[in-house]
């Protein structure tokens, strides 16, 4: 079967899976529809709002389904009219076994961790949180229990001991193409070939590092928590969805102060912890922009 033959149903919804859905399309195969997250409302207007995978379905002209309900019937009825080959999904939600068995070739996913390891809707920011030096991604076949089916690749990155999650994220996203065209291709050509596709079940028996949903509430910084570990946690909520807490700079105390980037090394802005105290490089003040530190002191009265 040629790559223009297959027909793929790909489901995604922030720019993250915009990559492997890109990667698709520049790579000839036949994405016969795109499922994404329903519009919302943004912003103080409460103007509706695409999602990145929308807007670049919209701009190469791809048919959009975009359902409230995942089990809904007319959603099915629709999803199974495009008469799928194969479904891949690239951060979306969690599929019913009606959804994810339709296709002949099934479903797969690329989820940003080593399998078995961070499982769960945040897996970069929970590598980085944690201090883990590499991470990565993993394609594997979906089944029921959510980041569980058998996998099929996987390919790992380093993380920098500096390095903030948005930096690894992005590059997790570039990696995602080739994750994406490599597994595909594999299932393709095993479906010529009339062989199984060869994939190895996730381990078990040992300790998983879970990666649930991150909220506002988890980003508060502790002053609990040692120096390495508030500075593993700014890296790994940087910038987005971003740590916050009270720091000390000229005698003033500045609350509710969202924090990008800290040092280990002495510094003018501290942030008290267990073990003494770190110094803040980035942060803003409610009612501010972003900054630096030198900037942020010399506006100081």
């Amino acid at each position: 079967m040629e790559r223009s033959n297959l027909r793929i149903v790909y489901m995604g919804t922030p720019e993250f899976a915009v990559a492997g859905l890109s990667a698709l399309i520049e790579g000839g195969f036949n994405v016969v529809a795109v499922v994404t997250m329903p519009d919302k409302p943004a912003g103080r207007g409460h103007h509706l709002q695409y999602s990145p995978v929308k807007e670049y379905a919209l701009a190469h002209n791809l048919p959009i389904l975009q359902p409230e309900k995942l089990k809904a019937e007319e959603f099915v009825e629709e999803l199974r009219s495009y008469h799928a080959d194969l479904q891949i999904v690239v951060a979306f939600r969690m599929l019913p076994e009606v959804v994810w068995a339709m296709p002949r070739l099934g479903t797969f996913n690329v989820h940003g961790s080593l399998l078995p390891q961070y499982r769960g809707a945040a897996p970069i920011n929970w590598a980085v949180i944690n201090g883990e030096t590499e991470t990565g991604l993993t394609s594997f076949m979906l089944r029921q229990d959510i980041d569980t089916g058998n996998m099929i690749l996987q390919k790992r990155i380093a993380i920098g001991p500096e390095e903030d999650v948005g930096s690894v994220h992005d590059r997790l996203m570039e990696l995602s193409k080739s994750m994406v065209i490599e597994t595909t291709d594999l299932i393709i050509d095993c479906d010529q070939k009339g062989i199984p596709l060869p994939t190895t079940p996730q381990p078990e028996g040992i300790e998983l590092k879970p990666a649930p949903k991150i909220f506002k509430e988890d980003c508060i910084i502790r002053p609990t928590m040692s120096r390495q570990e508030i500075q593993n946690f700014v890296r790994g909520l940087s910038p987005y969805p971003c740590a916050w807490g009270s720091i000390t700079a000229k005698g003033q105390v500045f609350e509710n102060t969202k924090i990008y980037k800290v040092s280990l090394a002495p510094g003018d802005i501290e942030l008290h912890c267990s073990d003494g105290v770190v110094s803040v490089q980035e942060l803003q003040i409610p009612g501010k922009k972003r900054m630096d530190a030198k900037s942020f002191l010399n506006g100081l009265h």
